[in-house]
């Protein structure tokens, strides 16, 4: 009942299925977008319709980071909502700032790594993740901005938010909804630990460039996420 999710088609190497454009908030009352895509691919028309099969009100459009698979259609969307976009990385968004919507707070939660802006929002049980949490797989560091010591400090908050807080489900910006959020944020930790030691022990055994890394610590990946691989190397 709180969130709801419409799928843009935008599915890739690094988006997985495509980015999750959340509208959250109950029906009948104030309700936020978070995330967006280009206009003219339908899909502001299919969150438009989300929202007045809801009978709900947006009062802003929110990005959990900057990047174009996120961000790119905000403008266009909130301006044909007449609301605004707000975000950590304008500094219209503060970490743990209460943004209200119906039935539940939306509480800012700063977790820079993947990017330097990431944020999640906490939501009652629920916490919306952008991509520092993906529905599948494990997401990157993205250099230049990323940097991998403050994304292990995120997932070491996240981890804790979720223990603490009885927190029962991610809503991730790809990738299906997890269901158990204190196992996978848990696997991210280990998953990235695991890495660095994997990275130094390439780097040990003389890799010296990004390429050099990835031809021995990410042999099995497929091609087209190599960049990705070679990202998160160079972020740490």
């Amino acid at each position: 009942p709180l969130a709801v999710c419409a799928l843009a088609p935008n599915p890739s190497p690094r988006t997985l299925d495509g980015t999750n454009t959340w509208t959250v908030g109950e029906p009948g009352g104030a309700c936020v977008v978070i995330h967006s895509r280009p206009p003219g691919d339908g899909h502001s028309e299919s969150i438009m319709s989300t929202v007045d099969e809801r009978s709900s009100h947006v009062t802003a459009v929110l990005l959990t980071h900057g990047h174009i698979d996120h961000a790119e259609g905000a403008d266009e969307l909130a301006g044909r909502l007449g609301v605004p976009v707000r975000s950590f990385r304008s500094l219209s968004l503060k970490n743990e700032e209460v943004v209200e919507v119906a039935g539940a707070d939306l509480r800012v939660m700063l977790t820079p790594g993947h990017s330097s802006d990431s944020v999640c929002f906490v939501a009652g049980n629920e916490i919306l993740t952008g991509d520092t949490v993906l529905g599948r797989g494990t997401s990157l560091v993205a250099h230049p901005d990323g940097r991998l010591a403050e994304y292990l400090e995120s997932l070491q908050a996240l981890s804790h938010v979720c223990a603490d807080a009885g927190i029962e489900r991610l809503l991730p910006g790809h990738g299906p909804v997890i269901d158990q959020p204190s196992d996978v944020v848990d696997y991210y930790l280990r998953h990235r630990l695991e890495r660095l030691e994997q990275v130094r022990n390439a780097m040990a055994s003389g890799a010296t460039t990004a390429s050099e890394v990835v031809d021995r610590v990410y042999a099995d990946i497929p091609p087209e996420v190599r960049p990705a691989a070679e990202s998160t190397v160079l972020a740490r």
